[in-house]
């Protein structure tokens, strides 16, 4: 299918993407497209403008701050997953870039794009609370840095505003252990179910409408996943115990 009609924006600085976002109604960010597109074209999202940012090189950087790494909002799934600073500081994020999709879908797909995009199947969801990190958001209002545990709210909805652009994730620095393990139906389909641990926190995804942190000794306590007609609520707790004690025991 086609996507519907859209007027195009190329914003050729952040200050000026955050000023089209502010004015315009109905804009949607495009970076890699992997999870927009797709949504266009089964008309299942009609915004009236698009906002490209991957002209904006000031958002293409991965550094080190403030005892983490920073991941700028245009930084390729593919990129991150092989970077050198990234994978001393911060090994979870490139284990649980491994995961996501297919190696085409990493090479166009952001690190940022997956974490606004808030599907509680994802991988990086989870890895950003497991590991306590934050986001960045810039809009014509200011700037505001959000806590993982404050920024997943439902099902693909964040408290990203329309007119904020996630403009960098910060994944701190790891000391101990890091896992992450899922079951899908097929390699590269979203989660039926997953877990990822880093040190003794443990997150779990794909069970809820958002990722969840969990206690590893009770991981299923107070849980009520949903029903899918290949996958029932008593498979999908049988699967977060297994998972878990992968994890746990990596």
């Amino acid at each position: 299918m086609k996507p519907p009609v859209f007027e195009y924006h190329a914003p050729a600085s952040v200050g000026e993407a955050i000023s089209l976002l502010g004015s315009l109604a109905e804009a949607k960010v495009l970076a890699g497209g992997q999870s927009l597109v797709p949504l266009l074209n089964f008309r299942l999202a009609r915004p009236a403008h698009l906002v490209d940012i991957n002209r904006l090189a000031e958002l293409t950087k991965i550094y080190e701050r403030d005892g983490g790494v920073a991941v700028g909002a245009v930084v390729r799934q593919a990129e991150a997953e092989v970077d050198p600073l990234l994978r001393e500081r911060c090994p979870l994020l490139p284990l649980a870039l491994r995961l996501v999709a297919h190696p085409v879908i990493r090479n166009r797909g952001t690190v940022c794009g997956s974490l606004a995009h808030a599907d509680p199947a994802s991988e990086l969801c989870a890895a950003l609370l497991v590991l306590d990190g934050r986001v960045t958001a810039r809009s014509q209002r200011g700037e505001r840095v959000i806590a993982a545990a404050d920024f997943f709210r439902g099902t693909m909805d964040s408290v990203l505003e329309p007119d904020e652009l996630l403009t960098e994730a910060w994944f701190p620095a790891t000391a101990g252990p890091v896992a992450i393990a899922e079951e899908a139906r097929r390699h590269g389909d979203f989660a039926l179910a997953g877990a990822a641990r880093a040190g003794d926190r443990l997150a779990l995804f794909g069970v809820a409408t958002r990722p969840l942190l969990a206690d590893p000794a009770d991981p299923t306590r107070g849980l009520e996943p949903s029903s899918e007609p290949e996958c029932s609520p008593d498979f999908r707790l049988h699967l977060v115990k297994v998972l878990v004690e992968r994890v746990m025991q990596a």
